[in-house]
């Protein structure tokens, strides 16, 4: 099953480093944060990744270019050429798709603008700037069970994202940016059918609007209720507290052996 990351955003909330950088390329333990969402579903066994870039995707497609520049100790041999030879190549078990999905273009869009790459299967979508432990199995497992069309991850942080109305395991409104307290909200780690790209139209659509807006309302966004840990980086703050948690080794999302 394929890996759809979304990683095309300004990441304006985050601009002392962005400025450089997509948000999913800035580093937590010297790794960006996209590789470390990468490592976690591999972990699950989902190792096809399509990534939606946009603003300075050419510095994601230049990381994984040179990956094992990243990865690897290397010999430059200039009195051969020039020759590079890779010593203990980290070999990770991936197929990588970069797509260019437009620098202007909305979270919606950029899913509509890869839909010959999903074609008609089945497929994880998430931010490229949230970790988690979520069992990616039995979110799997829920949205196998159910007849949703999209089955998302919901947490409950506190009052900073916008909230989710409940029943069961139904979404019945999906309302964006709310400034309530204590309630459920998005945290990506998606599953979604193919059927998803009929409600958005074009470029301009907002995932987290009108499409998902109109399945609550048909009864047909799922949710897998997940207690455990999860982390967006939003801002510097948020990206701090992540680098220390790598650091001290407590990132409850780092189920991988190195």
């Amino acid at each position: 099953m394929k890996v759809v990351i979304l990683a095309g955003g300004y990441g304006t909330r985050i601009s002392e480093e962005s400025h450089l950088r997509p948000k999913p390329m800035i580093e937590i333990g010297e790794k960006p944060i996209l590789w470390h969402i990468q490592k976690y579903y591999s972990v699950f066994g989902f190792n096809d990744f399509i990534i939606c870039c946009g603003y300075k995707g050419y510095l994601i497609k230049e990381y994984f270019a040179d990956y094992a520049l990243h990865r690897s100790d290397i010999t430059f041999d200039f009195t051969n050429g020039g020759n590079m030879t890779v010593h203990s190549n980290v070999a990770e078990p991936w197929k990588v798709t970069l797509v260019d999905t437009g620098l202007n273009v909305q979270t919606g869009g950029r899913i509509k603008r890869i839909a010959s790459y999903i074609g008609d299967e089945r497929f994880m979508l998430t931010y490229g700037d949230g970790v988690s432990n979520v069992d990616l199995n039995a979110l799997l497992k829920q949205h196998d069970e159910s007849d949703k069309l999209v089955t998302l991850t919901a947490i409950q942080p506190g009052g900073r994202f916008g909230v989710l109305d409940i029943d069961g395991s139904t979404v019945t409104a999906f309302k964006e940016k709310a400034v309530e307290a204590g309630g459920w909200i998005n945290a990506g780690f998606m599953v979604a059918e193919p059927g998803l790209l009929d409600y958005i139209e074009n470029d301009d659509v907002v995932l987290e609007r009108a499409p998902f807006e109109s399945l609550s309302a048909e009864r047909k966004l799922g949710v897998y209720k997940h207690d455990g840990y999860w982390a967006c980086m939003d801002t510097q703050r948020d990206k701090v507290a992540l680098e220390d948690a790598w650091e001290n080794g407590s990132a409850k999302w780092k189920i991988w052996n190195d």
